[in-house]
C-alpha cells in the first residue's frame, strides 16, 4: 500500500527571508529617524524668542515623527534591492524586465489605510496648530506695530506711542503685538525667525501677524520675499527689552 505523500506547509508571504529583512531594515531605519526628528530639527532652529516659534518647533518635531516610517519604507526597499536584485558579473539576463504585478490587496488596502490615517492626523494637528498661532491676541490691549517695506528697508510705526518711526523693530517682553504689514513697492515678506512669524508685504493691502515675544534679546528681521537687488541686504534688528526699556526707548524718540 502506498504511502500518501505529505505536502509541505505553505509558507505566508510576509514569511519569506527578503520579507523579513526588509520588515528589519524598515524598523532600525524608524528608529533613526524618529530620534533625529526629535533631537535635530528644533535645535537647527535657534533658540525660540516667542510662544509662536514654540508652537511651529513643536509641529515640526510632530510632522518630522509622522514622516519618519514612510520614509523608512523607502529607505528600506532602495537598500535592499541595491543589495539583493542588482546584477553581478558579467551575467546577463535574458529577460530584462520580471513578471507585471497587477495590485496585492492586502497590502494595497494597508497602505491606503495608513496613508489616509496619517494625513487625517497631521491635517488636524496642522489646523490646531494654526489656529492656536492665529487666534487675537489675549490681551484686553495688545500693541499694534505698522511694518512698512520698500526696496530695501523696513520701516516700524507705533500708533499707541505717537506714530514714532524707526528701521528697528523694538518690542516689550511678555507683552501681545499685532503686526500691520503692507509695503510701498514690490512685495516684500517681513520674517522674523526666532519669532516665528512670517507674512509677505503687499503693496496696496495690509496682512497682519501676532505674536507674543518672551525672550530677551536682539533677533533678527528679514525679507523672505525675492524683492530686486539688495534684496539679501533687506535686513535689521528686533530688539525684545523690559517694559521700563521699552517706554523709556519710545519717550527718547518723542513719543507722547
Amino acid at each position: 500500500m502506498s504511502e500518501t505523500p505529505t505536502s509541505e506547509p505553505r509558507t505566508r508571504w510576509w514569511q519569506g527571508r527578503d520579507i523579513r529583512i526588509i520588515f528589519a531594515l524598515w524598523a532600525v531605519f524608524t528608529v533613526l529617524g524618529v530620534i533625529f526628528a526629535l533631537i535635530v530639527p528644533h535645535r537647527l532652529m535657534g533658540t525660540p524668542a516667542s510662544n509662536t516659534m514654540i508652537e511651529v518647533e513643536r509641529t515640526f518635531t510632530v510632522f518630522s515623527v509622522a514622516a519618519a516610517p514612510v520614509a523608512a519604507v523607502v529607505w528600506a526597499l532602495a537598500l535592499f534591492s541595491l543589495y539583493r536584485w542588482r546584477r553581478r558579473g558579467d551575467w546577463t539576463p535574458q529577460d530584462p524586465d520580471g513578471p507585471p504585478v497587477r495590485g496585492h490587496g492586502w497590502s494595497t488596502g494597508l497602505w491606503m489605510f495608513g496613508s489616509s490615517a496619517l494625513c487625517l492626523f497631521l491635517l488636524i494637528w496642522g489646523l490646531a496648530a494654526l489656529t492656536s498661532v492665529d487666534s487675537p491676541a489675549n490681551a484686553s490691549t495688545p500693541m499694534v506695530v505698522d511694518v512698512t517695506g520698500q526696496q530695501w528697508v523696513w520701516t516700524f510705526t507705533y500708533p499707541d506711542n505717537g506714530n514714532v518711526e524707526s528701521d528697528q523693530l523694538y518690542l516689550p517682553i511678555n507683552r501681545p503685538v499685532v503686526f500691520e504689514v503692507t509695503s510701498n513697492d514690490v512685495i516684500h515678506s517681513f520674517w522674523v525667525p526666532e519669532m516665528g512669524i512670517k507674512v509677505d508685504a503687499n503693496p496696496g493691502s495690509t496682512t497682519t501677524t501676532q505674536t507674543t515675544p518672551d525672550r530677551l534679546g536682539t533677533y533678527h528681521v528679514k525679507c523672505a520675499e525675492l524683492c530686486g537687488l539688495l534684496h539679501a541686504d533687506m535686513e535689521t534688528n528686533a530688539h525684545v527689552v523690559t517694559t521700563q526699556a521699552f517706554d523709556a526707548w519710545a519717550a527718547s524718540q518723542g513719543a507722547s
